[in-house]
């Protein structure tokens, strides 16, 4: 749709009610049409600048898991023990230990 250019109209100023050529009237923030002296540009305090969110969450967190450990005594394969975490599970096998150190005197005077 076209509209005409507005060259010989008449228009009244919203804010003064003052009768002004149409295309002296300037269109404020606001949506008004107003004359020359009665424009009022948009205040900046009612554009607060843009202020983020702050950063809360991980993109891709990793949470800590239990997973199962086991633990070799001895020999490879001789017995072993799992555990869920700190709670081991029973023993499968019975678990058998030796040691020798040698010859010890004690002497008490």
């Amino acid at each position: 749709m076209t509209f005409a250019n507005g060259n010989r109209a008449i228009a009244l100023c919203d804010r003064c009610g003052q009768q002004y050529k149409y295309l002296q009237l300037r269109q404020e923030w606001n949506g008004l049409f107003t004359c020359p002296d009665c424009f009022e540009p948009k205040h900046p305090q009612l554009d607060p600048g843009h202020h983020p969110a702050d950063a809360i969450a991980l993109r891709d967190p990793r949470p800590a898991r239990q997973e199962p450990v086991t633990v070799f005594v001895g020999a490879p394969g001789d017995s072993a023990f799992e555990s869920d975490g700190m709670v081991p599970s029973t023993l499968s096998n019975q678990l058998l230990i030796g040691s020798s150190v040698g010859t010890v005197s004690v002497v008490i005077s």
